[in-house]
């Protein structure tokens, strides 16, 4: 087989002269045999076969191509593969939808073809990998759309998820050959969708990898930093676990528990989230410490005694924290991971964060919905959180008519968020999103029942729709024929379902007015000589910061917009579109792109800001979300009214516009730092004391000789708060100020305040 094979690889050979076909063809063969042992397990009666034609296939049809990194294409899909068996759990199907998933998408092949090959569920699975091809309209999204087609394949198959992220994995630990727009891009995709995906099924390794990766890649010195720290601490937290340990497994050993016991490093995304949360630093994170005991050979039915066992044993030798007690075991979360964790205090003063599981508990958390195939059987409870999620992502998809943005938005709000766990009146448990009210539970009984829903009786008292339930609570829904669904209620329903439902129920009752709308919108573009296409319509819209077509219609049709307001948005975009940019210069600080460029000619010759691919010297706005200067990190912005903005990479929004409109994102790089002033705003904290005042005023002035634009400071109970707004030539020059303002006398800590809403 393998002979056939390394023919195959033979004719994939290109003309380049410097390329070693000799060690790629090696390579491919290696990579290839590493994939059939790793599978070995799993496979049966001809799916050894079907993986070799499937490789094949890819080796013909990526034969002329090469990734960005120069190396030859199938690398990537023999990657993907393997990720999927290794780092997953997949079986032979799964193997050969990884070999296949871009052989559609790139190359003639047909879904046809694949099916005729390999069957309909390989060939449903890898259309549901496949992006869609085309343009899309303006204010939407390629990325929300291709996301919304692959997640319709997965109410029917999660295996199109579970490849999907594989495939984004290898695509981030290759992600360095990458133009640095398209790392962005992707990097800010990863998180904003895939990773919180990741954790969503169960798949906590892969979701933890995917994190680091975004954050080597957008902030690669914070990466480098934190991953430093780490290294040189790491003989110093190894000495300490294996002390903390010692008495732990003595104990355990006297009771005849089997078990193993390791420390748990964390990774540097999370530790960085604590660092911006907490406001706090690397030193002063409590739980860097964390350990895990896993039970072994724990039998089904005594799984939850015997962890509760083992959290005596910890708890007897070191003081757990009362208020870090979480039990995943007797609630798991919803997608299905099970772990007892604790938070002790050791003997040296530390807190340890302790996690307690079983064999199979482990497996699930590492490998997620794929290890639950192992070990559910008939047991269907054994599976019935993710299960239940599955059934709500086929709920939201039944709400087909929304836009994909806004199906994005909603779906994305069930990653992360906690759970209320509440009871029927019959004693049934529903488990909601953390936040949920009377009327999602509603909701989630029945449509019918959430349409009627009038009130609700919890733990037999009467409370309005609006009410928050809370753990442990029994609902009881009252109803009336009369009601109907209001507008309002959306401002108070937290799950995708009672949204989506109420959504459709409002759709049906206002299509007159969306019908309405349309009309008064064409007669008035008529009458003021204005193009009634997508273009203009998009315009009007975010003009009127509606979120698609259909509300902006609704808006004019209930006469919440007066038709004379039309007027007005052609008067301003025409003002818009005709006027010079003004020079708008506040004590030298240059606010629009104008004056930017102007003062920049002044000092340094034709310096500027280039845009684009060819780098060209254009027209743009600096966002006032991040306040851009020169020496920060930044990427354009195509927006639909004002043309191109500048973002920092690290701009509040850039998470959202990079994921969703990674089509518009423009490669933007300072030609050179400029020696003029601009406006940066730095927040300060510490201890109050007398002079604090003058030594702050003493560093920006006397020894820099930065100038202040404002500076408002507020004392309270021996503490002092700060904001000031200064003048800095670059990021450097800032950094420079805020290093010294960190080492005066009771200054506690620093920061750089991204927006303008301090002072």
């Amino acid at each position: 087989m393998l002979g056939a094979i390394a023919e195959k690889v033979e004719t994939s050979r290109q003309s380049e002269p410097m390329i070693d076909f000799e060690k790629e063809r090696a390579e491919i063969l290696t990579k290839y045999r590493r994939l059939l042992r790793a599978a070995k397990p799993t496979l049966k009666g001809d799916d050894a076969r079907q993986i070799k034609k499937a490789f094949t296939i890819s080796m013909e049809a990526h034969k002329d191509m090469r990734r960005k990194s120069g190396e030859p294409y199938i690398y990537h899909p023999l990657e993907v593969a393997q990720i999927c068996v290794e780092e997953i759990g997949l079986g032979a199907t799964s193997i050969i939808c990884a070999l296949l998933h871009d052989v559609v998408e790139d190359t003639d092949m047909t879904l046809k073809e694949i099916e005729k090959d390999f069957g309909p569920k390989v060939a449903r699975i890898i259309d549901g990998l496949t992006k869609i091809s085309g343009n899309f309209e303006q204010g939407t999204s390629a990325q929300a759309e291709n996301f919304r087609k692959m997640l319709i394949t997965l109410s029917e198959d999660v295996r199109v998820i579970l490849i999907k992220l594989a495939d984004r994995l290898h695509n981030m630990r290759t992600l360095g050959s990458m133009a640095r727009n398209s790392q962005l891009k992707i990097a800010h995709e990863t998180i904003f969708i895939y990773a919180p995906l990741a954790h969503r099924l169960g798949l906590y390794k892969i979701k933890s990898e995917l994190e680091d990766l975004y954050l080597k890649y957008t902030e690669p010195e914070v990466f480098k930093d934190i991953a430093q720290k780490l290294k040189s601490t790491k003989s110093t937290r190894d000495r300490f676990i294996d002390n903390f340990i010692k008495p732990l497994k003595k104990k355990l050993q006297d009771t005849g528990i089997e078990f193993i016991i390791k420390g748990r490093p964390k990774h540097i995304y999370s530790i960085w989230n604590k660092l911006k949360k907490q406001n706090t630093t690397f030193e002063e994170i409590f739980d860097l410490f964390a350990i895990r005991i896993i039970l072994t050979n724990t039998t089904p039915e005594k799984e939850k005694s015997a962890c509760w066992q083992v959290y005596s044993i910890v708890t007897d030798e070191y003081k757990p924290n009362p208020d870090r007690l979480k039990d995943w075991i007797s609630i798991p979360k919803a997608n299905g991971y099970e772990s007892l964790h604790t938070t002790v205090m050791s003997h040296t003063g530390q807190w340890v964060e302790v996690q307690i599981r079983t064999e199979r508990m482990d497996e699930i958390s590492e490998r997620g919905y794929a290890a639950h195939f192992k070990y559910k059987g008939n047991d269907t409870s054994m599976n019935a959180p993710l299960d239940r999620w599955i059934n709500q992502v086929r709920e939201t998809l039944q709400s087909g008519d929304k836009s994909a943005i806004e199906f994005l938005e909603d779906f994305r709000g069930n990653f992360y968020n906690e759970e209320v766990f509440v009871f029927t009146p019959k004693g049934d448990l529903k488990v909601l999103r953390k936040g949920a009210t009377v009327l999602d539970f509603a909701f989630e009984i029945h449509t019918d029942i959430g349409k009627k829903c009038t009130a609700g009786k919890v733990n037999s008292q009467l409370v309005p729709i609006s009410y928050t339930l809370q753990n442990g609570d029994q609902v009881e829904i009252l109803t009336t024929k009369n009601q109907k669904p209001s507008e309002d209620w959306l401002r108070f329903v937290t799950t995708s379902k009672a949204k989506a439902r109420i959504k459709d129920l409002l759709k049906e009752e206002n299509k007159v007015y969306y019908s309405d709308g349309k009309e008064i919108i064409a007669k008035r573009f008529k009458l003021l000589g204005l193009e009634n296409n997508l273009e203009t319509l998009n315009q009007l819209r975010a003009y009127f910061n509606k979120k698609d077509y259909n509300d902006l219609y609704y808006a004019f049709g209930k006469a919440y917009i007066q038709p004379d307001e039309i007027k007005k948005f052609k008067a301003d975009r025409d003002a818009r579109l005709n006027k010079q940019a003004k020079i708008e210069i506040d004590n030298k600080a240059f606010i629009d792109a104008k004056s930017f460029e102007k003062e920049i000619k002044k000092v340094k010759g034709n310096d500027t800001l280039f845009i684009g691919d060819d780098l060209q010297e254009i027209d743009f706005t600096l966002a006032r979300c991040c306040n851009p200067i020169p020496g920060d990190d930044v990427f354009g912005f195509l927006t639909v009214n004002e043309g191109i903005k500048i973002h920092r990479n690290s701009c509040p929004n850039a998470q959202q516009l990079l994921s969703q409109y990674g089509n518009r994102v423009i490669k933007a790089r300072w030609s050179s730092q400029v020696a003029k002033a601009f406006v940066a705003t730095v927040h300060l904290d510490g201890i109050d004391r007398m002079g604090m005042i003058q030594d702050i005023s003493k560093v920006i002035s006397s020894e820099l000789h930065i100038n202040m634009r404002s500076l408002a400071v507020d004392t309270n109970d021996g503490i002092f708060t700060g904001d000031i707004k200064l003048y800095v030539q670059d990021t450097q020059h800032l950094e420079t100020l805020m290093k010294q303002l960190g080492e005066i006398e009771g200054v506690h800590q620093v920061t750089r305040v991204d927006a303008e809403s301090r002072i």
